[in-house]
């Protein structure tokens, strides 16, 4: 078991601090006291195992506005066991009433800057989002047009569709009329050509006669 006794300096009264370092020395097994001292400062005295109290002197070191800790004065000692548990050593009720005052003041600023920072990032994603409609908009009218014009190309490929099969339906007509006339033509042949043999064999046949 050792003890540590410590000098927080910074913005360190009246803002809360003391209650932080108890909550932090209870959730560690730290027993001690704080206090605060004049001017400015807190006086911090723990007990406890060694790692605990390294654990506790980092986490003392507070930079979570309204509290400010700047330096932190420790000096290491052993333990002497007179703490049973931590707790804060107050001062006259007045001086105790306008610190938690004085709290409660710094905390509602606090609050409120932060609530005006929340503000500025609503304000920024609004614009944003606006933004992001508009763009939205935009890209709704390029579908639309590129909707119009696959639109108007379809179509066209229907007309083109539609004369080509009106062309191939042409084509099949005239193949069928051209068998047509080449079988009537050719069967026009056949007959003068049989023709043309039966006068030849007659011819043939009368000079063998004669």
């Amino acid at each position: 078991m050792l003890r540590v006794e410590i000098v927080a300096k910074g913005d360190v009264q009246r803002v809360g601090y003391r209650d932080a370092v108890q909550s932090i020395a209870r959730r560690l097994g730290i027993s001690g006291i704080v206090q605060n001292v004049e001017p400015y400062d807190v006086r911090i005295i723990a007990e406890g195992e060694e790692s605990a109290l390294k654990e506790f002197v980092r986490a003392i070191n507070i930079q979570d506005r309204p509290i400010r800790v700047e330096e932190l004065e420790v000096k290491w000692s052993a333990a002497t066991g007179e703490f049973q548990y931590f707790r804060i050593l107050r001062g006259d009720w007045q001086e105790e009433l306008g610190e938690r005052f004085d709290v409660a003041i710094r905390l509602l600023h606090r609050s409120i800057e932060l609530g005006e920072q929340n503000l500025a990032v609503s304000k920024e994603n609004l614009a944003v989002s606006k933004e992001t409609l508009a763009v939205s908009k935009e890209n709704l009218a390029v579908g639309k047009e590129n909707l119009s014009v696959g639109r108007m190309m379809l179509e066209k490929q229907d007309l083109m569709l539609e004369k080509q099969d009106e062309t191939i339906e042409e084509l099949r007509g005239v193949r069928s009329d051209l068998k047509e006339h080449m079988e009537k033509r050719f069967a026009r042949i056949e007959g003068e050509i049989a023709e043309i043999k039966r006068a030849i064999r007659e011819l043939v046949l009368h000079n063998k006669i004669f």
